[in-house]
């Protein structure tokens, strides 16, 4: 009998749009709304609150170093300090509701309640079931959290377990690579596909100073060029880059199965698309400008 291969990328072209899902409650006024009922309300520390939750009431080195890509003093400034004001069950709680409503208003109540966004459920699920947990803190601290009842949050759930899943694997790949965190967002940034330089500096906590020192270190190894531009070695090294992370993240899919990942996939594009028509994202979120 021969076992089916998973086509190059299958996983990467399957986690956008699961990512993507996940990422939108991040932007949502609702989750801004459901951390000020608990009483966190600045917005860096309801960001640090929803994503690290899952660890527990940790310090800021923990933060820091299962973020990456975070300036450690920013972090410092929210956590431990917001655990005083909520418990990581409290946010976790407000999390959820948070993603309830957010999923309810941008995809509609019809989508929210169809079949196929039950068995979008049903395949994301059955893909986490080979995700590893070595190695791996925010997949495996999400990992030990119930998983919903209601089909929408039980597809949420599991994207946000694919997501971290490969996002963990992503920073052993960036580690690998010689890239510090700051560094790791300005050669991506460079392909076009990563934060603007005015959102990094917002929600990362670095300044345009230590942005334009990354700049003169990464052309200094020969990987951006005098305009800022990947150079064919930096391009290069992203693209090795992704293709280990793939390599990382490849269980979930392989266990899924090609069939499924191209049906998870179209599924989840289905949702992402009607997610970002409805606004969910923010219009100055990628690029260079």
């Amino acid at each position: 009998m021969t076992t089916a291969v998973l086509e190059p990328r299958a996983g990467r072209r399957c986690h956008n749009p699961l990512n993507s899902l996940h990422a939108a409650h991040y932007f949502s006024p609702d989750l801004g709304r459901e951390l000020a009922a608990i009483g966190v309300t600045h917005p860096r520390a309801v960001n640090f609150a929803v994503r690290a939750a899952a660890l527990g009431p940790v310090g800021p080195g923990a933060v820091t170093a299962a973020f990456y890509n975070y300036k450690h003093e920013l972090v410092a400034e929210h956590v431990p300090a917001v655990w005083r004001t909520a418990t990581p069950e409290q946010v976790l709680a407000a999390r959820a509701r948070a993603v309830d409503s957010t999923l309810r208003r941008l995809l509609g109540e019809q989508a929210v309640a169809s079949d196929e966004m039950a068995e979008a459920a049903r395949l994301a699920l059955r893909a986490t079931e080979a995700c590893s947990r070595a190695a791996r803190p925010l997949y495996s601290a999400h990992a030990d959290l119930p998983v919903p009842q209601e089909p929408h949050l039980a597809f949420w759930h599991a994207a946000t377990l694919l997501r971290e899943h490969r996002g963990d694997g992503h920073l052993a790949a960036l580690m690998s690579a010689g890239l510090d965190g700051l560094e790791a967002l300005v050669t991506h940034t460079a392909t076009g596909r990563g934060m603007t330089p005015s959102w990094v500096f917002t929600t990362r906590g670095w300044t345009r100073q230590e942005w334009d020192a990354a700049v003169g270190r990464l052309r200094e190894r020969g990987l951006l060029d005098a305009d800022g531009e990947l150079t064919e070695q930096g391009a290069a090294l992203r693209d090795g880059i992704e293709a280990e992370t793939d390599r990382l993240d490849r269980a979930p899919y392989e266990h899924l199965g090609p069939e499924d990942v191209r049906r998870l996939t179209e599924l989840a594009i289905g949702f992402a698309r009607t997610a970002t028509a409805a606004g969910a994202y923010p219009a100055d979120l990628i690029g260079k400008r």
